[in-house]
Order: C-alpha cells, then structure tokens, then sequence
C-alpha cells in the first residue's frame, strides 16, 4: 500500500475507539498522522506507541470540534511540515442517552447535533479548500446504520447520522470535477467507548448492548477506512454499510443465551 506512504492523514477523535485503531493501521502504512482530541494524555500515549511501534512522525492536537473558532485557528496554524493534508477521517462523535424525544435532555441533543454535525463541518470546511487548490484529498466521514434506520430512542442520534450521510452526499455533489474524493464509512454495532459514553459511565449497562454477540472491533471498521483510502485515484468508494454477523438491521439482533 505504497499509496499512503508519507500521506499527511488528520483523524479526529483519535484518542479512543474508530479513531485510534484508524491512527495505527494508517501509521503501519507509512502515512505520518495528525491526531486530534479532547484528552491530551490519551493521545500521548497512542503516539508514543505509534512511534515506537511503526517509527512514523505523529503531531498531537488538543482540539474539541465543536468550538469552531479553536478549529479554525488551530488548523490555521499548523505547522508547514503538517499543513498539506491529503486524508481527512472525521471520526470524532458521540451519543447521549436513550430517551423519547418527548423526555429527552436538551443538553444531550445540544451535545449531539454540536459533535456530530457542527464540528464534522467545521474541519471539513477548515481543511477542504487546501485539498482543492492541491489537487488532491480524500475526506472520509464515520457515519452510521443509524443514519439509515432509525431505532427506539435514536431519534436525535439517528438525525445526526442522517445527516452525516447527506452531507457526505452534497459534498460529493460539490466537489465534481475536483479529484477529492468523498467517502462515508457506517458500521453497525461497533464494541468501543461509545456505549458507556451513551450511558454516562454505567459500564455494566453497556455490556448490555453486546451481550451475547460478537460486535465489530474499531480495528473492522478501521479497515474499511484504509479500504477506502488505498484505492487508486480514479476510484471513488462512497459509502460501506458494515455489520456484525449477528446484526441485521439497526434492531435486527441475533443472541445466543
């Protein structure tokens, strides 16, 4: 895969999870990755290992998408060695609770739509006209299942998703006759953070949601990320819907006792 090779790949929510696993798997395929998150230690200790492991420069990013004007100066001002981005993997979002609309939280919704939609746009549109004017990019957006089916208690959840997926597809529509390349990668139930995030540290409520099935690893969905990147340049992957064997749907779950 000589096609990542020196690649410049800027990965959002890279301290945990989708985006760690993309972190390693593009280092291990030469590209030098700039990874940005909320918890700086976390990404210390993933780039030290990265380096150790793979030998490859990494740059740190203490960064919260959802404060427009921090991403904006931030990718501004990145060094001129890291400025010239060739793959954007806007990883980074969460979910918050399960409630009806009718007795959701506010605040969760806030959260959601902030993370999930705002601050996938404010990278995006931070690193886009870079890519343009360099001929060159691919920008890969992490959506969902629940992008394309809502479930019970998904409702801002599965917006947001919905969302990222017609963005994901305008963006295509925007970018014809560019050679960037737009791809979204949306997997079924993955085993990560996400769950005890959802659920606000209640751990034992997360297992819950995998019990008695195997669900994708961040390092499946990871693939499917390189997957889209390693095609040659003519090749546009626009979306992969990828599930666990034991999931059908976004409530189609098989589970042995």
């Amino acid at each position: 895969m000589a096609l990542l090779h020196d690649q410049i790949v800027l990965i959002t929510g890279a301290s945990s999870g989708i985006g760690a696993a993309c972190a390693q798997l593009f280092a291990q395929q030469g590209a030098r990755t700039i990874l940005a998150a909320r918890r700086m230690d976390k990404l210390e200790q993933l780039g030290a290992e990265i380096t150790h492991t793979y030998g490859r420069e990494v740059h740190l990013l203490q960064l919260d998408v959802c404060d427009r004007v921090q991403v904006e100066a931030t990718l501004a001002n990145l060094p001129a060695a890291w400025s010239a981005i060739d793959i954007l993997v806007n990883n980074a979002g969460l979910s918050r609770g399960l409630d009806k609309l009718q007795t959701g939280s506010i605040q969760d919704w806030e959260e959601m739509i902030d993370t999930n939609i705002k601050g996938l746009l404010y990278v995006t549109r931070s690193l886009l006209p870079g890519m343009i004017v360099r001929g060159r990019g691919h920008v890969i957006n992490l959506g969902s299942i629940a992008g394309h089916q809502a479930y019970p208690g998904g409702n801002v959840y599965c917006a947001t998703k919905a969302a990222v997926k017609a963005i994901s597809e305008g963006l295509k529509l925007d970018l014809l006759g560019t050679p960037v390349r737009v791809s979204s990668v949306d997997p079924g139930m993955v085993e990560t953070e996400f769950s005890e995030i959802r659920f606000r540290g209640d751990g034992d409520r997360a297992k819950q949601v995998y019990q008695g099935l195997q669900p994708l690893t961040p390092e499946d969905v990871a693939e499917v990320v390189i997957f889209c990147a390693t095609r040659p340049a003519h090749v546009n992957i626009n979306e992969v819907i990828l599930m666990p064997i034991d999931q059908a749907s976004a409530t189609s779950v098989h589970r042995t006792p």
